[in-house]
């Protein structure tokens, strides 16, 4: 076993005196000198954050960031009111139905002037001939009833059918239509009546 024996050194007073402990001074050296580095680097990272904060800003804009985008534009529905049921003067219209159907019907009015009341008259000559040429086609009129507006062209007809005056078919349904600024009787309404004269195998007249 060796021993060793420490040996002291005697120095004159004011003579510098060697570190004892050289490693503890390195260490306690190197933490201060890593604080101020610590302290510097921390500084430098927020002057280069203030430095950029526009730029980075900038570029966010640029972008087109979510936060920044316009809102959407909003539609606008369009909204329309019910489909008229009737035209736009009714009393007068009504007036004009119950006259012209009265005047089709009217057996003191000549074929030719029944082709003005019925709609697409001038096409319906043979329809007309079949309907009022007979002895009993002269003798029929009508009274209305009750007229009831589906559309602004279109209307339902109650009436009377009467010959010689005298009620042969009463509560009868047709239609009225207005074509060419005027109220006339449907062409379903005459054929519908010429159809009650007719035999099961008779030939449907032209236009019905």
């Amino acid at each position: 076993m060796h021993y060793a024996f420490w040996k002291p050194t005697l120095k004159a007073p004011g003579a510098h005196r060697p570190d004892r402990h050289p490693v503890v001074s390195q260490m306690v050296l190197g933490s201060d000198l890593g604080r101020r580095n610590t302290g510097r680097g921390t500084a430098l990272a927020a002057a280069l954050l203030l430095f950029l904060a526009p730029a980075l800003a900038a570029c966010g804009d640029d972008a087109g960031g979510g936060g920044d985008s316009p809102p959407p534009t909003p539609t606008v529905e369009e909204t329309t009111g019910p489909a008229a049921t009737a035209p736009a003067d009714q009393a007068a219209a009504e007036r004009e139905v119950r006259q012209n159907w009265e005047k089709f019907f009217d057996p003191g009015t000549s074929l030719r002037d029944k082709q003005n009341y019925l709609e697409n008259g001038d096409r319906m000559a043979p329809v007309l001939q079949a309907f009022s040429g007979d002895e009993r086609g002269s003798q029929v009129g009508a009274r209305v009833e009750k007229v009831e507006f589906t559309s602004p062209t279109e209307a339902n007809v109650t009436y009377t059918l009467t010959l010689n005056g005298a009620t042969a078919l009463p509560d009868a349904a047709g239609t009225a239509v207005e074509q060419d600024g005027a109220w006339k009787v449907s062409v379903k309404t005459l054929c519908g009546l010429v159809a009650l004269n007719q035999t099961g195998d008779a030939t449907p007249l032209p236009g019905c």
